[in-house]
């Protein structure tokens, strides 16, 4: 059964990310029709009950069903979360050989339905997977958006809350780079409630340090996560179901996504996080902030390691 009108979300894949990002949509009411694609189909069939079990309270009604890849032909969103998942001990980076081959497959499917809508990706290593995507997809780099760092910047905001005592929707201050080991704090321009960080880090050498000890925290937050529970799955959900949100409400709002760069920063022709426009036709452009001597080195190197492993894998176009 398909919804005759409205907004058409094909989710592939299944497992804890993808749930967690179907549980948040539905509860927020975001799409007229969610199809799920899984290779569990004992699962799927549970998983999709269980959801529609829950509509009678969401803000309004969402079609679920098991999907089928015909669902992609006139979907507005496809987001991928298919894939090996990262396991104690591995990076992100560790992920590649496993997922590559995997994703030529499931974005050569979704294309040959005819779709032309926004690919979202969530999938680790999620930069290089949606550079892959682009590649094997043929789509414009605008309507190809990879998570990026929508989570690593919503648990640096997180953790500065806690710190100065503050909703962290107070917090404004972005993590940049790779989703992953070489990313870094964009400190210069963030601000607690207007109030520039720069003051803490030119002032007080135990805040300078106990801020430091917060981006590390950050950083290695999916480490201790996955050694506690086997998976990250409820911030990446939100983090995506925001991202769907500016897409299907047009929003034209800020998110640091991952995206391709054609200049900005220093760099061309990569996807990596950076804030970026996001509206109903994907990325409308790239939000280049200034950034001091220190965070344009660490963003050159973050950049490297990702053109490194793009280039291994003959993903660039």
């Amino acid at each position: 059964m398909k919804a005759s009108i409205g907004n058409r979300i094909v989710l592939i894949g299944a497992g804890d990310v993808g749930i967690a990002y179907a549980y948040a949509l539905v509860n927020q009411g975001l799409a007229d029709h969610l199809a799920i694609i899984d290779i569990d189909r004992d699962k799927l069939v549970g998983e999709v009950m269980d959801l529609n079990h829950g509509v009678v309270w969401a803000p309004s009604p969402t079609l679920v069903t098991e999907g089928t890849y015909d669902d992609c032909t006139d979907a507005t969103m496809v987001v991928i979360c298919a894939g090996a998942a990262q396991k104690p001990g591995e990076t992100r980076l560790d992920l590649v050989d496993k997922n590559m081959a995997l994703f030529e497959k499931i974005v050569g499917d979704v294309m040959a339905t005819g779709f032309d809508g926004i690919l979202l990706v969530a999938t680790n290593p999620v930069d290089i997977l949606a550079q892959a995507t682009w590649r094997y997809s043929g789509l414009p780099s605008a309507q190809v958006i990879g998570s990026g760092t929508i989570l690593d910047s919503a648990r640096f905001r997180f953790m500065l809350g806690e710190y100065y005592g503050v909703a962290p929707m107070s917090v404004h201050a972005s993590i940049i780079g790779e989703h992953g080991d070489t990313e870094l704090p964009v400190l210069s321009s963030a601000n607690v409630s207007g109030v520039p960080l720069r003051r803490d880090l030119d002032g007080d050498p135990a805040k300078r340090e106990r801020l430091a000890q917060i981006f590390t925290e950050t950083r290695d937050a999916a480490y201790r996560i996955i050694d506690s529970k086997g998976s990250t799955s409820y911030g990446i959900g939100m983090g995506l179901a925001r991202i769907t949100r500016a897409v299907l409400r047009n929003e034209q709002v800020s998110l640091p996504v991952s995206t391709l760069l054609r200049g900005e920063y220093g760099e061309d022709g990569i996807f990596i996080g950076v804030p970026a426009v996001i509206g109903r036709t994907g990325v409308h452009r790239v939000v280049e902030l200034e950034l001091d001597t220190t965070e344009r080195e660490q963003f050159a190197r973050s950049a490297s390691a990702l053109r490194a492993v793009s280039e291994q894998f003959e993903i660039l176009r």
